[in-house]
């Protein structure tokens, strides 16, 4: 899988939270050389923004964007950062 078709599949998997705001960087261009990249799993970076965040604390936030893409980390995901967008 490429990492344009992973970042289309981690968009679906995140349209569960309902974010209001979702954009997805591919960072692993910046990660060549490192050995988490030899599996060709990707680098990320999540930059979202949910109703559903709201009161919790951001370990919570990052647990639920963890869980909507728990099929992709390891496989797919090598290397996430996320970024919690208030609104």
């Amino acid at each position: 899988m490429n990492n344009q078709t992973r970042i289309e599949k981690m968009q679906h998997l995140l349209q569960s939270l309902n974010p209001s705001q979702l954009e997805i960087v591919d960072d692993s261009h910046q990660h060549i050389g490192h050995p988490g990249a030899k599996s060709g799993a990707g680098h990320f970076t999540v930059k979202i923004a949910c109703s559903d965040f709201e009161g919790k604390s951001m370990v919570a936030c990052h647990q639920l964007i963890y869980r909507a893409l728990d099929e992709m980390i390891g496989p797919d995901i090598h290397a996430l950062s996320i970024k919690i967008i208030k609104s």
